[in-house]
């Protein structure tokens, strides 16, 4: 009887512990896919912000570059596909973010038409509304490349975590995939250049 209870218990302890790494690989798991999500919810946050400051420099320039209207619709209409264009953080993979790179590259280039533009209306370059919208853009420039590795920081903890043994057949079981990268242009090294 006495040796039946020690089988029994070592049976439930064995299980007990099981069950209680089941329970926390898949709680760590879950962690790191929430924090890749609210990461990726912060590059959509800048990009929306970018966006907006684009319209209002857009519209301060138009003040003094009446004859600039192509400029204008071609930053218009990119700043129109890289807001139409939304990537759910649940369906993160390497052709959705190449489809990414791709439109916010075309606003990107767009700006920088725009910004040589400015070059040619010395009076607006001391526009104090314009200078204020530059300011605000070169910093949400630099907040889109801090996101950005936030994102992949946090990819990385999530991939690196889910690959490990054997937390890998947990997620595997549950459904946890790898996440993708964020990755610039092949061309592109850095941030647009919207100095005067």
């Amino acid at each position: 009887m006495r040796t039946k209870l020690i089988i029994l218990f070592s049976v439930a302890i064995a299980l007990l512990l099981i069950v209680s790494f089941f329970w926390g690989t898949y709680n760590g798991l879950v962690k790191r896919d929430e924090s890749v999500q609210m990461a990726w919810s912060q590059v959509e946050n800048q990009y929306q912000r970018r966006a907006d400051l684009i319209m209002n420099l857009v519209e301060t320039v138009k003040g003094y570059a009446k004859h600039e209207q192509e400029t204008f619709a071609q930053v218009v209409e990119a700043r129109t596909k890289a807001t139409q264009l939304t990537v759910d953080a649940e369906n993160l993979n390497a052709e959705t973010l190449q489809k990414l790179n791709n439109v916010q590259g075309e606003l990107s280039q767009a700006l920088s038409r725009l910004m040589m533009l400015v070059e040619n209306y010395p009076d607006l370059k001391a526009n104090e509304n314009f200078i204020m919208l530059q300011g605000q853009l070169e910093g949400t420039e630099n907040r889109i490349a801090f996101v950005r590795r936030k994102f992949n920081e946090a990819v990385n903890n999530y991939n690196s975590y889910r690959r490990r043994f054997p937390k890998n057949i947990i997620a595997t079981m549950f459904g946890f995939t790898q996440k993708e990268y964020f990755k610039g242009k092949s061309n592109s090294s850095s941030v647009p250049d919207v100095k005067f």
